[in-house]
């Protein structure tokens, strides 16, 4: 990366951590610290001790609904991220799974490392974090048994969770026009729930599923639960 090239991310990335901590990301050849590895590790043998920390955390035990809320988690992340990016500055950085790492502090939420962006085209976003969340999706489903439907309802839920924090602090027509085409007919999250934008309005959106984490102990229904506006006795998210 020359000078130029490094001026601009790191104009682009001081400007996202502005927005908030789920939009910081430190980057550069040398880590912020100890202990980050890459995404890929966490997703690999990390993953069964990651998902047992956040049903410890959250006292739900380390089960399906820990491992669905990790999994949102890091989803969130990644859109935060790379929407971000799309709204500053018309570009993402390559979010694969060996491209970013990860660390899980004593206190608080993952913190995530770029080492050395390698910038892509906005239009790349889509398919570049649901690739990483693939890997990711694929062994929760085998270990801990968390359906596709909740898995991809999740990573919808992310998108706009991080959309409408956006919509408030930054210029994001790109980043709305990016979440609509992934949740429209024929996108990427297509049938993951019902998404609205108007301007001036802000955004709204119902999830066809449910992240589980109303399981949590003094957890409840999310905003964009499907169980909030259906409200059927007994009914589950699968």
């Amino acid at each position: 990366m020359d000078f130029a090239q490094e001026s601009a991310t790191d104009d682009v990335l001081r400007r996202l951590a502005s927005v908030g901590p789920f939009f910081a990301v430190p980057y550069g050849k040398e880590p912020p610290g100890p202990g980050f590895r890459p995404l890929a590790a966490l997703y690999g043998e990390r993953l069964d001790p990651y998902v047992a920390e956040v049903g410890r955390r959250t006292r739900s035990g380390p089960g399906r609904v820990a491992a669905s809320t990790a999994q949102l988690g890091i989803a969130s992340r990644l859109w935060s991220l790379g929407l971000g990016c799309a709204a500053l500055a018309g570009r993402v950085p390559d979010l694969g799974a060996d491209r970013v790492w990860w660390r899980l502090p004593d206190a608080g939420s993952l913190e995530l490392w770029l080492p050395e962006p390698v910038w892509l085209p906005a239009g790349a976003l889509g398919e570049n974090v649901l690739g990483n969340l693939a890997v990711l999706d694929t062994a929760l489903r085998g270990r801990f048994g968390v359906s596709p439907r909740v898995l991809r309802g999740n990573a919808a839920s992310g998108l706009v969770g991080a959309l409408r924090v956006l919509i408030d602090r930054v210029p994001a027509g790109a980043a709305v026009a990016l979440t609509a085409d992934l949740l429209a007919d024929g996108g990427a999250l297509a049938g993951a729930g019902t998404f609205v934008h108007e301007e001036g309005l802000g955004v709204a959106f119902v999830r066809n599923s449910c992240c589980l984490y109303y399981r949590v102990p003094g957890g409840g229904y999310c905003g964009d639960c499907v169980l909030r506006t259906r409200q059927r006795d007994g009914a589950t998210a699968r």
